[in-house]
């Protein structure tokens, strides 16, 4: 793998957690597809640093729950 997509996928992770962000807002942040970011998070980094890779899970898999209590509430409505 390429220095500059390593330094970009541990990048990413550190910015996911350290402002607790979803793909989205980091694929705007960094000016790169939502795909890429996933990509990155779930597979590159696993090989890169399992330890960071994991963390960055725990958040990414949060703010899913999240996003899907909140399409179960306005269903509700």
């Amino acid at each position: 793998m390429k220095d500059y997509i390593e330094e970009r996928a541990v990048a990413i992770a550190n910015y996911i957690i350290d402002h607790n962000a979803t793909v989205r807002q980091t694929a705007k942040r960094f000016g790169i597809s939502k795909s890429t970011v996933h990509k990155d998070c779930t597979e590159r980094l696993i090989s890169i640093n399992p330890a960071l890779a994991a963390q960055t899970r725990v958040v990414l898999d949060l703010n899913k729950s999240e996003r899907r209590l909140a399409i179960c509430s306005r269903e509700e409505k």
